[in-house]
C-alpha cells in the first residue's frame, strides 16, 4: 500500500506529466551525474544547465545561467495565500487559497511534459535536532536538485523518516515555460505548501530557502512558539577562549554574509560561523533562546565579493570538497575559462562572455556578471566554520543585533534600552538604498527585521510574537542596533567597516556583563563612550569618532513622522506596547 507522500507525489505526477520521476538519494555520485546531463543532454532555455570550470582553480565548479528575464526574487508575482487577508497584512500580496490553486493547476498541467520529475527529499536542520522540519520538492531541473543538494541535507534517509506520515513539507516547482506572465510563487502556510512555476532563480526554485525557511516557517514558529528570521548566526571568541553566540539581521546592501565570515582585525578575537542567512531560534529547556541554522550552504551575491570584503569567501569558493559548486549568472573568462565578476581581485579579463554568454564589450556601460549573480556553495567548506555547526540543540544566543544603512541618523552602535525597546527598534528599522538597487539612491525603505519581504503572516501580528517569546525567556538577549554607514558632510563613510566591524562587536559582547564596559544613556538607547571603543591602529580622529556615535535629537522628527506612518498601516492589530514605546522615544527626544 502506497504511503501519503508516495499518493502525493503521483498526484503531482497526473498534473504535470513528466515522461520520468526520478527520487534521489542525495549522494556525490548521483550528484556528478546530474550534472553531466546536465552538460551534455538535458536543456533548459535552448542551452545546456552546466558548463565545466576551470577545476585547478576552482575545483568542483560549474556555471549556470538563467533565463534573462528570471534573474531575482519577484516580490510583486509572490503570495502568501491565507483563509483570509487580514492574516496575510499589508506586507504580503494575498490571494485566495481556492484561486490561486485554480491559477496554478491550469498553468502547470502538462508543463513537465519531456522532462524528468525529480523528486528531492531534505531536511531543513539537522535530522536530530528536535527544531528541524522534513521536507520534500519536486523540480523539473537538474540545476534545482544539485543547488538543494548543496544548500540543505538531502537523502533517501528522510523518506524513512517521514514514513506513513503526512506531517511534511510540500514543494511543488516547474520553470514551466519562463514567461513572467505566467510565474507565480504561492505559499499556503496552513498546508505547509509552496508552489512555484515560470522561475528557475534561486528563491523561487530552491524551495526550501526563502519560501520554507522564512515564510512558511515563521507561520510554523507562530503557531509552536519559536521565531524564523533572516539572520546570521556567529561565535565571536575572545582572546580568553570565551566564544559568545550572536545572531545579526540586516537588510541587502548592509554587508551580512562579510559579518558572517569576518576575519578579524584584533588580535586574539576570533570569528566562528554557523550561518550567513537563515536562524530558527527556539526557547531552550534553560529558558535561553537557541539558534540553529536549517541551511548547509551559502547561496551568496558574486559581485564586489574579493579577498579584501569577503576573504573567508573566495576560500570557501576556492576549497573544493565533497560539493559541487555552481556559479550563477556571472561572467566568463574565456582564456582561462573561469567565473569573473565585478569588484573580483586583479584586472578585468581581455576576453570574457558576459552573464547571457555574449561577447562582452565594455564600452556600452553594462556589467558583465548580472548584478545579482550568485555562487551556491556548501558551508563544510568555510574555514571559520563553527564546530557547533552540527549541534542539534543550536547554540545559546547572548546578543541580537540588528543593522541597517543610514547615512546621519543612527550612530555606529547602541544598546536597547529592553527587550520591549529593542522589539520596537527593530520593528521601525529602515535602510537607504544604493545605485545598484531599483531605487533613487539614498530612498530610505522600512524592513522591519530585515523580513518584510519573507514574514508569512501580518506583521503586526509578528511584532506581537516577538514580545511574547521575550516574556516567555528566563534571561532574554539584550538587542542592539549597528550602521557601519554612517558619513562626513562630504558623502565619505566615517566608519572603515570590514573586518574593523569587530571592535565593535567587541564592545557588544563587553556590554553583556555591564560591569565589563560603560556605556552612555542617551534618548535612543546606550551608546559607547568615545573613549570605550577599541580604535587603536585606525586613523579616525576623535572628531570622527564622536560624530559616529551621536545622537542628534534635530535629525528625529522626520524619522517618527516617517516610523508613525508605517505604524499606522497595521491598524488595530499593532500591539499597544509598540505605541507605547514609540511614545516614550518622542518624550526622551523632547519632539
Amino acid at each position: 500500500m502506497s504511503t501519503p507522500l508516495e499518493r502525493w507525489v503521483e498526484e503531482q505526477a497526473d498534473l504535470m506529466k513528466p515522461d520520468n520521476i526520478y527520487w534521489c538519494d542525495g549522494s556525490e555520485e548521483e550528484a556528478y551525474r546530474l550534472i553531466e546531463k546536465g552538460i551534455t543532454h538535458e536543456k533548459i532555455n535552448n542551452d545546456q544547465v552546466f558548463f565545466e570550470l576551470n577545476h585547478k582553480n576552482w575545483p568542483n565548479s560549474y556555471l549556470h545561467r538563467s533565463h534573462p528575464t528570471d534573474v531575482a526574487r519577484t516580490e510583486h508575482l509572490t503570495y502568501v495565500c491565507h483563509p483570509d487577508k487580514e492574516t496575510a497584512g499589508p506586507n504580503n500580496n494575498w490571494m485566495d487559497s481556492k484561486e490561486a490553486k485554480e491559477k496554478l493547476s491550469k498553468l502547470s498541467k502538462g508543463c513537465m511534459k519531456g522532462r524528468t520529475m525529480y523528486v528531492l527529499p531534505y531536511m531543513m536542520g539537522h535530522p536530530d535536532s528536535p527544531y528541524s522540519k522534513a521536507c520534500i520538492q519536486l523540480t523539473d531541473v537538474s540545476y534545482v536538485a544539485i543547488s538543494m543538494r548543496i544548500m540543505t541535507r538531502m537523502g533517501k534517509h528522510i523518506i524513512d523518516k517521514i514514513g506513513s506520515s503526512e506531517d511534511f513539507v510540500k514543494g511543488i516547482h516547474s520553470v514551466g515555460d519562463f514567461n513572467p506572465d505566467r510565474r507565480f510563487i504561492m505559499h499556503f502556510p496552513d498546508e505547509h505548501l509552496v508552489w512555484s512555476i515560470g522561475s528557475g532563480y534561486g528563491g523561487n526554485a530552491l524551495l526550501g530557502k526563502k519560501c520554507f525557511s522564512l515564510r512558511i516557517a515563521s507561520w510554523l514558529g507562530l503557531k509552536e512558539g519559536w521565531l524564523a528570521e533572516h539572520m546570521i548566526i556567529v561565535g565571536i571568541e575572545s582572546p580568553e577562549g570565551d566564544i559568545t553566540y550572536i545572531a545579526v539581521a540586516m537588510p541587502s546592501a548592509c554587508g551580512k554574509t562579510n559579518l558572517a565570515m569576518l576575519e578579524s582585525s584584533l588580535p586574539g578575537y576570533r570569528m566562528w560561523t554557523l550561518g550567513d542567512d537563515i536562524a530558527w531560534i527556539n526557547i531552550g529547556e534553560d529558558g535561553r533562546l537557541y539558534a540553529i541554522n536549517p541551511e548547509r550552504g551559502f547561496f551568496g551575491v558574486a559581485p564586489g565579493t574579493s579577498m579584501k570584503t569577503n576573504p573567508n569567501m573566495i576560500r570557501t569558493l576556492k576549497a573544493g570538497g565533497f560539493f559541487p559548486t555552481l556559479f550563477t549568472n556571472t561572467a566568463l573568462d574565456t582564456d582561462t575559462n573561469e567565473p569573473w565578476w565585478e569588484g573580483m581581485d586583479g584586472v578585468q579579463p581581455n576576453s570574457l562572455l558576459d552573464w547571457q554568454g555574449k561577447r562582452f564589450d565594455s564600452s556600452g556601460g553594462e556589467k558583465a556578471a548580472h548584478p545579482n549573480s550568485r555562487f551556491t556553495v556548501s558551508i563544510t567548506q568555510c574555514p571559520t566554520l563553527s564546530k557547533e555547526f552540527d549541534n542539534p540543540k543550536g547554540v545559546p544566543i547572548s546578543a541580537i543585533i540588528f543593522g541597517g544603512r543610514r547615512a546621519k541618523l543612527t550612530p555606529l552602535v547602541y544598546e536597547s534600552f529592553s527587550w520591549q525597546h529593542g522589539v520596537f527598534n527593530a520593528a521601525r528599522m529602515g535602510s537607504e538604498t544604493t545605485a545598484a538597487a531599483a531605487h533613487a539612491v539614498g530612498q530610505l525603505r522600512r524592513d522591519p527585521m530585515a523580513m518584510l519581504p519573507f514574514c508569512g503572516y501580518n506583521m503586526a501580528d509578528y511584532f506581537r510574537h516577538w514580545l511574547n517569546v521575550g516574556k516567555r525567556c528566563a534571561n532574554p538577549p539584550k538587542i542592539f542596533f549597528v550602521n557601519w554607514f554612517k558619513t562626513d558632510d562630504s558623502g565619505n563613510f566615517i566608519w572603515p567597516g570590514f573586518r574593523e566591524n569587530i571592535r565593535v562587536l567587541k564592545w557588544v559582547i563587553e556590554r553583556l556583563n555591564t560591569n565589563n564596559m560603560r556605556a552612555k544613556e542617551t534618548p535612543i538607547g546606550f551608546t559607547p563612550d568615545f573613549q570605550d571603543l577599541e580604535v587603536s591602529g585606525l586613523n579616525i580622529s576623535k572628531e570622527d569618532l564622536m560624530k559616529l556615535l551621536s545622537v542628534d535629537p534635530s535629525e528625529w522628527t522626520s524619522e517618527l513622522s516617517e516610523v508613525k506612518k508605517f505604524f499606522e498601516q497595521f491598524g488595530r492589530r499593532l500591539p499597544m506596547e509598540i505605541w507605547n514605546e514609540f511614545e516614550s522615544l518622542k518624550k526622551r527626544l523632547k519632539i
